[in-house]
């Protein structure tokens, strides 16, 4: 009762991808939306398959997607299907978001991540809302240290540099969390955490210059 979303995740939605299916048929025959949180290793097939009953999907990568990283650490043989998944989303109308979860002692100088930016930018848009994350040490990595915010913020830079508009820092409550109106630059969302503390927003559009946000609140 009154449930507005259901979001598939902390379980990788495609390892139940036929219950997915079924419950978020079921969900948009009652007026509720759909989210995946996801890896991205998909077929365009089960992309297209899921498409009509998916709303919006944040796929979530390690290590900027680095080839080197996904084999040696994640045991993924070959990164292309995730790209390729992304860009099926995009002809489905599927709303994107993206996170890259920043490990210290992988991808060091950036390069793979400004690789990353570049590629979002330029086949999804700079519109796609970019979520960079802090790493805790945990499980296998627990002698790895926490991203240090130094690390975040310069990937943050990057993400700006290359023209992206709507960046955040995540796992760092506080840092980098509000949205800001990318035309004037006015405060349009603050957050603190996994809240929102103020909506400035008029409609779908900013109450300074009047550009229209491509946000949903």
């Amino acid at each position: 009762e009154n449930c507005r979303i259901i979001s598939y995740t902390y379980t990788e939605p495609t390892i139940f991808f036929e219950f997915a299916y079924d419950t978020a048929k079921l969900a948009h025959e009652r007026g509720i939306k759909n989210t995946f949180v996801t890896n991205g290793y998909m077929t365009p097939e089960a992309v297209r398959m899921i498409a009509p009953y998916l709303d919006a999907a944040t796929v979530d990568f390690k290590c900027s997607g680095d080839p080197d990283c996904y084999r040696r650490i994640i045991g993924v043989p070959d990164v292309t299907p995730i790209y390729e998944s992304l860009l099926e989303m995009k002809r489905q109308n599927i709303f994107i978001e993206i996170t890259n979860l920043v490990i210290p002692g992988f991808d060091e100088d950036m390069s793979s991540f400004r690789s990353l930016i570049k590629w979002i930018r330029e086949n999804l848009g700079d519109e796609i809302p970019i979520h960079i994350l802090r790493f805790f040490p945990t499980y296998r990595f627990s002698d790895i240290p926490d991203t240090p915010l130094e690390s975040l913020r310069k990937a943050y830079g990057i993400a700006k540099g290359e023209g992206m508009k709507f960046v955040y820092l995540g796992n760092v409550p506080g840092q980098f969390e509000d949205t800001y109106c990318p035309s004037c630059g006015e405060l349009l969302i603050e957050r603190f955490g996994l809240r929102m503390s103020r909506n400035r927003l008029k409609g779908d559009k900013c109450p300074k210059c009047g550009t229209k946000i491509p946000i949903v609140v």
